[in-house]
C-alpha cells in the first residue's frame, strides 16, 4: 500500500517537471521570434506610408543691445562760462549759472574808489537754458560757452554818464595876491575817462562772465598854464601910488603912478587887461566932469599919452599922461596914470589877459 502511494507521488512529480520544462522551452522560443516580427512590421509601415518632413524652425532675429539708461545729470567736470556744473541736474545748473551771472561788475575808478554795476542795469541777457542743454550732452570736462546779448548803446550811454562824473578838468597855475604880494598857485593835471576802452572792457566782462575788478583808463589833460610858464602881473597900490610889475611870482620893476581922486577913486579888486591901444583917441566918459568935453585925437595933448591898457573895470585903464607932475598923487578921475616912457615900456611887457590887482595900500 505504501509502495503504491509512493509511486503515485513520484509520478506526479515527474509530470510536473515535464510540464515545467515544456513551458520554459516555449517561453524561450517566443523570445527569439518576437524581435524579427516587430522589425518586419516597422519596415513595412515605413515603406508603405508617406509622412511629411517637419520644416526646421527659423533662426531668431539678432537682438540689439539695450540702450543705456538716459542720463539726467550733467557729466562731471563740465563748466558753463567757468561755472562748474558737473553732476548737477539741469535746473540746478541753470540756477547756479544765473546766480553767477547776476553778480555785479566792479569798475575801479581809482585805487580808493570802485563802482558796482549790475548786468541787468545794462540790459545784458544770458542764454542760460541753451548753454545748460548743450552741457547735458557734452563730454566730461568740457567747457561750454555762455552766449550773452548786450546792448552797445546802453553800455556807451552808461560809460558816458560815468565819464561826466569822474572826469576832472585841468587847473592852470595862476597869480594871486596875498596881501600886497603876488603868489603863484600850482597847476593840476586833469583827466578824461577813455570811453571806448571802458565800454569794450565791460562788454568782454559780460560775455565771458568775468567778475574781476575792471580798471578804467584815463587820458591826462594838461593845464594851459604851468607854474614855470606864468606870465606877468600888475599890482597897483592905491595908497602909495605905486605900480609893481611881476614876472610870475617875482617882482621885476616898480613905477610911480597917479591914482584917482577921493571923488573919483580907482576901484580896488582883481581885474585883467581887456584892451590895448597905441596912440589912442580920448573919448569923454559918461561922467559929470567930462560932460562938456570933446574927443581928443592922438598927439602931444592927448590925456592918455601914447598908450592905453584898459582893464575890466568900466572906463578905467592904465595909460600915459602928459602931466608928469601928477605922478605920486591921487589926481586922476579913476584911471592909473604913468609917465609916457613908463607906460610905453609896460605896454611892451603885458598882454590882453594880464591880471591887474588893485589894493588900497
Amino acid at each position: 500500500m505504501k509502495l503504491g502511494v509512493r509511486a503515485i507521488v513520484v509520478g506526479l512529480l515527474a509530470a510536473c517537471a515535464l510540464v515545467g520544462f515544456s513551458a520554459a522551452f516555449a517561453l524561450a522560443a517566443g523570445a527569439d521570434s518576437g524581435p524579427a516580427q516587430t522589425t518586419t512590421t516597422t519596415t513595412t509601415t515605413t515603406t508603405t506610408e508617406s509622412v511629411p518632413a517637419t520644416p526646421p524652425a527659423p533662426a531668431p532675429p539678432p537682438t540689439e543691445p539695450a540702450p543705456p539708461p538716459r542720463q539726467l545729470g550733467i557729466p562731471g567736470g563740465v563748466t558753463i562760462a567757468s561755472v562748474d556744473v558737473g553732476g548737477l541736474l539741469p535746473y540746478q545748473a541753470a540756477s547756479l549759472v544765473r546766480s553767477s551771472f547776476a553778480k555785479p561788475l566792479v569798475l575801479a575808478v581809482s585805487p580808493n574808489r570802485k563802482v558796482r554795476l549790475s548786468p541787468e542795469a545794462l540790459g545784458a541777457k544770458p542764454a542760460v537754458d541753451k548753454a545748460v542743454s548743450r552741457a547735458r550732452f557734452s563730454r566730461p570736462g568740457a567747457s561750454v560757452p555762455l552766449h550773452v546779448w548786450v546792448s552797445r548803446d546802453r553800455i556807451r550811454g552808461y560809460v558816458e554818464s560815468l565819464g561826466r562824473e569822474v572826469d576832472r578838468a585841468p587847473v592852470s597855475a595862476q597869480l594871486v595876491l596875498r596881501g600886497a604880494t603876488v603868489r603863484a598857485t600850482r597847476s593840476v593835471d586833469g583827466r578824461r575817462l577813455e570811453r571806448v576802452a571802458g565800454s569794450r572792457a565791460i562788454r568782454i566782462a559780460l560775455k565771458t562772465n568775468a567778475r574781476s575788478p575792471i580798471p578804467l583808463s584815463f587820458s591826462v589833460l594838461k593845464p594851459k598854464v604851468a607854474e614855470d610858464t606864468l606870465g606877468p602881473a600888475v599890482v597897483i597900490m592905491r595908497g602909495s601910488n605905486t605900480l609893481r610889475y611881476y614876472v610870475g611870482p617875482k617882482l621885476a620893476r616898480t613905477f610911480g603912478v597917479a591914482t584917482g581922486q577921493s571923488a573919483y577913486p580907482t576901484p580896488t579888486g582883481n581885474f585883467e587887461i581887456v584892451t590895448m591901444q597905441r596912440n589912442p583917441w580920448w573919448y569923454p566918459p559918461p561922467s559929470d566932469w567930462a560932460a562938456d568935453s570933446d574927443p581928443v585925437p592922438p598927439g602931444p595933448g592927448n590925456p592918455l599919452g601914447t598908450r592905453w591898457m584898459g582893464i575890466s573895470a568900466p572906463y578905467v585903464g592904465i595909460h600915459g599922461t602928459p602931466d608928469s607932475a601928477s605922478i605920486g598923487y591921487s589926481a586922476s578921475h579913476g584911471c592909473v596914470r604913468m609917465r609916457i616912457p613908463d607906460a610905453e615900456w609896460l605896454f611892451q611887457h603885458v598882454k590882453v589877459g594880464t591880471p591887474v590887482f588893485i589894493v588900497s595900500k
